[in-house]
Protein backbone atom coordinates (compact mmCIF):
# COMPACT_ATOMS: atom_id res chain seq x y z
CA UNK A 1 0.00 0.00 0.00
CA UNK A 2 1.32 3.30 -0.57
CA UNK A 3 -0.27 6.80 0.62
CA UNK A 4 0.81 9.99 0.06
CA UNK A 5 -0.25 13.09 2.31
CA UNK A 6 -0.50 16.44 0.30
CA UNK A 7 0.16 19.38 3.46
CA UNK A 8 2.00 22.91 3.63
CA UNK A 9 3.40 21.66 6.91
CA UNK A 10 4.92 18.66 6.15
CA UNK A 11 7.35 18.66 9.69
CA UNK A 12 3.76 17.73 11.35
CA UNK A 13 3.39 14.60 9.76
CA UNK A 14 7.20 13.46 9.27
CA UNK A 15 8.06 12.78 12.83
CA UNK A 16 4.86 10.78 13.63
CA UNK A 17 5.25 9.17 10.71
CA UNK A 18 8.14 7.55 12.13
CA UNK A 19 7.06 6.12 14.93
CA UNK A 20 5.62 3.27 16.38
CA UNK A 21 3.36 0.67 14.02
CA UNK A 22 3.85 3.41 11.58
CA UNK A 23 7.29 3.66 11.56
CA UNK A 24 8.27 -0.51 11.90
CA UNK A 25 5.42 -1.04 8.60
CA UNK A 26 7.57 1.69 6.51
CA UNK A 27 10.88 -0.52 7.73
CA UNK A 28 9.65 -3.59 6.75
CA UNK A 29 8.32 -2.07 3.54
CA UNK A 30 4.90 -3.33 4.49
CA UNK A 31 4.15 0.59 3.11
CA UNK A 32 4.86 3.27 1.94
CA UNK A 33 4.38 6.96 3.25
CA UNK A 34 5.40 9.99 1.77
CA UNK A 35 5.19 13.29 2.84
CA UNK A 36 4.62 16.33 -0.18
CA UNK A 37 4.81 20.47 0.76
CA UNK A 38 2.25 21.75 -1.18
CA UNK A 39 4.63 25.25 -1.61
CA UNK A 40 6.94 23.31 -3.80
CA UNK A 41 4.18 23.51 -6.67
CA UNK A 42 3.23 27.01 -5.45
CA UNK A 43 4.64 30.17 -8.13
CA UNK A 44 6.62 33.06 -7.05
CA UNK A 45 9.17 33.89 -4.89
CA UNK A 46 7.28 33.67 -1.62
CA UNK A 47 5.54 29.98 -2.77
CA UNK A 48 1.96 31.88 -1.91
CA UNK A 49 -0.44 28.69 -1.42
CA UNK A 50 -3.87 30.87 -0.41
CA UNK A 51 -5.57 34.05 -1.41
CA UNK A 52 -8.81 36.16 0.03
CA UNK A 53 -12.02 34.59 -0.91
CA UNK A 54 -13.94 35.53 -3.63
CA UNK A 55 -17.13 37.26 -2.66
CA UNK A 56 -15.10 38.64 0.45
CA UNK A 57 -15.31 36.88 3.80
CA UNK A 58 -12.97 36.52 6.66
CA UNK A 59 -9.98 34.63 5.94
CA UNK A 60 -8.22 33.12 2.90
CA UNK A 61 -8.63 29.73 0.88
CA UNK A 62 -6.10 27.22 -0.14
CA UNK A 63 -5.57 27.90 -4.02
CA UNK A 64 -6.30 25.27 -6.27
CA UNK A 65 -3.28 25.43 -8.66
CA UNK A 66 -0.09 23.98 -6.22
CA UNK A 67 -2.82 21.60 -4.86
CA UNK A 68 -3.58 20.14 -8.63
CA UNK A 69 -0.37 20.40 -9.58
CA UNK A 70 1.07 18.41 -6.85
CA UNK A 71 -1.17 15.89 -6.57
CA UNK A 72 -1.52 15.35 -10.31
CA UNK A 73 2.79 15.35 -10.43
CA UNK A 74 3.35 12.93 -7.52
CA UNK A 75 0.45 10.72 -8.79
CA UNK A 76 1.56 10.45 -12.02
CA UNK A 77 -1.10 12.02 -14.36
CA UNK A 78 -2.14 14.33 -17.03
CA UNK A 79 -5.23 17.11 -16.13
CA UNK A 80 -7.05 15.60 -18.82
CA UNK A 81 -7.04 12.10 -17.11
CA UNK A 82 -8.54 13.42 -14.19
CA UNK A 83 -11.58 11.24 -14.43
CA UNK A 84 -8.91 8.42 -14.68
CA UNK A 85 -7.05 8.98 -11.70
CA UNK A 86 -9.83 9.13 -9.70
CA UNK A 87 -10.66 5.72 -11.09
CA UNK A 88 -7.56 4.30 -10.00
CA UNK A 89 -6.72 6.30 -6.98
CA UNK A 90 -8.63 7.03 -4.13
CA UNK A 91 -7.68 11.40 -3.11
CA UNK A 92 -9.10 12.04 -0.34
CA UNK A 93 -9.66 15.75 1.41
CA UNK A 94 -9.84 16.51 5.22
CA UNK A 95 -12.54 18.87 5.80
CA UNK A 96 -15.37 18.84 8.63
CA UNK A 97 -17.87 19.21 5.55
CA UNK A 98 -16.75 15.41 4.95
CA UNK A 99 -18.33 12.25 5.73
CA UNK A 100 -17.73 11.28 9.23
CA UNK A 101 -15.05 8.67 9.50
CA UNK A 102 -15.69 5.31 11.01
CA UNK A 103 -14.56 1.76 11.11
CA UNK A 104 -16.50 0.72 7.66
CA UNK A 105 -14.77 3.92 5.80
CA UNK A 106 -11.53 2.84 7.25
CA UNK A 107 -11.45 -1.11 5.90
CA UNK A 108 -12.53 0.47 2.68
CA UNK A 109 -9.80 2.84 2.35
CA UNK A 110 -7.10 0.23 4.07
CA UNK A 111 -8.05 -1.88 1.05
CA UNK A 112 -6.94 0.24 -1.74
CA UNK A 113 -3.39 -0.11 -3.44
CA UNK A 114 -2.90 3.91 -3.01
CA UNK A 115 -4.10 6.53 -1.48
CA UNK A 116 -3.84 10.46 -1.83
CA UNK A 117 -4.72 12.48 1.67
CA UNK A 118 -5.01 16.24 0.99
CA UNK A 119 -4.73 18.37 4.05
CA UNK A 120 -6.93 21.23 4.19
CA UNK A 121 -5.91 24.91 5.68
CA UNK A 122 -7.23 28.24 6.55
CA UNK A 123 -11.08 28.70 5.69
CA UNK A 124 -10.87 25.83 3.50
CA UNK A 125 -9.91 24.90 -0.10
CA UNK A 126 -11.25 26.06 -3.54
CA UNK A 127 -13.97 24.02 -4.13
CA UNK A 128 -12.98 23.10 -7.21
CA UNK A 129 -10.26 20.71 -5.78
CA UNK A 130 -12.79 19.02 -4.01
CA UNK A 131 -15.22 18.30 -7.55
CA UNK A 132 -12.50 17.77 -9.93
CA UNK A 133 -9.85 16.42 -8.15
CA UNK A 134 -10.91 14.52 -5.14
CA UNK A 135 -12.46 11.23 -4.47
CA UNK A 136 -13.58 11.61 -1.32
CA UNK A 137 -14.25 14.02 1.49
CA UNK A 138 -13.41 12.86 5.08
CA UNK A 139 -13.64 14.51 8.67
CA UNK A 140 -12.89 12.92 12.05
CA UNK A 141 -15.71 14.68 13.87
CA UNK A 142 -17.98 16.93 14.86
CA UNK A 143 -15.51 19.51 15.06
CA UNK A 144 -13.37 22.10 13.52
CA UNK A 145 -9.38 22.44 13.75
CA UNK A 146 -6.75 24.49 12.13
CA UNK A 147 -5.67 22.08 9.42
CA UNK A 148 -5.82 18.61 7.84
CA UNK A 149 -2.62 17.47 9.08
CA UNK A 150 -4.20 15.52 12.93
CA UNK A 151 -7.09 14.42 10.66
CA UNK A 152 -4.20 12.97 8.08
CA UNK A 153 -2.56 11.06 11.01
CA UNK A 154 -5.48 9.40 12.38
CA UNK A 155 -6.42 8.28 9.10
CA UNK A 156 -3.26 6.77 8.13
CA UNK A 157 -3.43 5.02 11.65
CA UNK A 158 -6.39 3.90 11.20
CA UNK A 159 -5.67 2.39 7.63
CA UNK A 160 -1.75 1.10 8.50
CA UNK A 161 -2.81 -1.16 10.89
CA UNK A 162 -5.29 -2.84 9.12
CA UNK A 163 -2.55 -3.86 6.36
CA UNK A 164 -1.55 -7.45 6.87
CA UNK A 165 1.21 -8.06 8.72
CA UNK A 166 1.32 -5.09 10.54
CA UNK A 167 -0.74 -5.71 13.49
CA UNK A 168 1.26 -9.02 15.09
CA UNK A 169 -1.83 -10.58 16.36
CA UNK A 170 -4.77 -10.62 13.53
CA UNK A 171 -7.18 -11.67 15.95
CA UNK A 172 -6.94 -8.05 18.03
CA UNK A 173 -8.04 -6.72 15.28
CA UNK A 174 -10.89 -8.92 14.53
CA UNK A 175 -12.34 -8.44 18.32
CA UNK A 176 -11.70 -4.74 18.62
CA UNK A 177 -14.50 -1.86 19.30
CA UNK A 178 -16.96 -1.11 16.57
CA UNK A 179 -16.59 -4.77 14.79
CA UNK A 180 -19.91 -6.40 15.55
CA UNK A 181 -21.94 -3.34 16.43
CA UNK A 182 -20.58 -2.73 19.84
CA UNK A 183 -17.62 -1.18 22.16
CA UNK A 184 -14.88 -3.70 23.12
CA UNK A 185 -14.92 -5.63 26.42
CA UNK A 186 -13.00 -4.80 29.52
CA UNK A 187 -9.03 -5.59 29.53
CA UNK A 188 -7.06 -6.49 32.88
CA UNK A 189 -3.64 -8.31 33.45
CA UNK A 190 -1.25 -8.45 36.24
CA UNK A 191 -1.43 -8.46 39.43
CA UNK A 192 -5.02 -9.76 39.89
CA UNK A 193 -5.06 -7.43 43.18
CA UNK A 194 -3.96 -4.21 42.55
CA UNK A 195 -4.31 -2.31 46.32
CA UNK A 196 -7.53 -4.29 46.72
CA UNK A 197 -9.21 -3.21 43.20
CA UNK A 198 -9.75 -6.86 42.00
CA UNK A 199 -9.11 -8.42 38.63
CA UNK A 200 -12.73 -10.42 37.68
CA UNK A 201 -13.16 -13.61 39.14
CA UNK A 202 -14.28 -15.61 35.68
CA UNK A 203 -10.96 -14.19 33.98
CA UNK A 204 -9.34 -16.16 36.05
CA UNK A 205 -11.48 -19.19 36.04
CA UNK A 206 -9.66 -20.50 32.83
CA UNK A 207 -12.97 -21.79 31.80
CA UNK A 208 -12.90 -20.27 28.10
CA UNK A 209 -16.86 -20.93 27.73
CA UNK A 210 -17.41 -18.55 30.44
CA UNK A 211 -15.05 -15.76 29.71
CA UNK A 212 -16.45 -15.14 26.08
CA UNK A 213 -20.13 -15.43 27.67
CA UNK A 214 -18.76 -12.64 30.06
CA UNK A 215 -16.98 -10.40 27.36
CA UNK A 216 -19.97 -10.24 25.42
CA UNK A 217 -22.39 -9.22 28.25
CA UNK A 218 -19.67 -7.04 29.03
CA UNK A 219 -19.20 -5.22 25.26
CA UNK A 220 -22.94 -4.56 25.83
CA UNK A 221 -23.01 -3.16 28.55
CA UNK A 222 -19.92 -0.99 28.06
CA UNK A 223 -21.34 0.10 24.62
CA UNK A 224 -25.07 0.88 26.36
CA UNK A 225 -22.73 2.97 29.05
CA UNK A 226 -20.64 5.10 26.83
CA UNK A 227 -22.35 4.78 22.96
CA UNK A 228 -26.04 3.91 23.34
CA UNK A 229 -26.32 4.72 19.95
CA UNK A 230 -24.40 2.10 18.43
CA UNK A 231 -26.78 -0.34 19.62
CA UNK A 232 -29.76 1.27 17.94
CA UNK A 233 -28.05 1.29 14.04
Amino acid sequence: MRIDVFTIFPEMLRAPLRESLLGKARERGLVRLEVHDIRDWAKGRHRVVDDAPFGGGPGMVMKPEPVFEAVLEVLGYPFEELERMKSEVRVVLTTPRGRRLDQPLLDELAAEERVAIICGRYEGVDERVLEHLCTDAVSIGDYVLSGGEAAALVLIEGMVRLVPGVVGNRESIRDESFRGGTLEYPQYTRPADYRGLKVPEVLLSGNHAEIEEWRRREAERTTLRFRPDLLGR
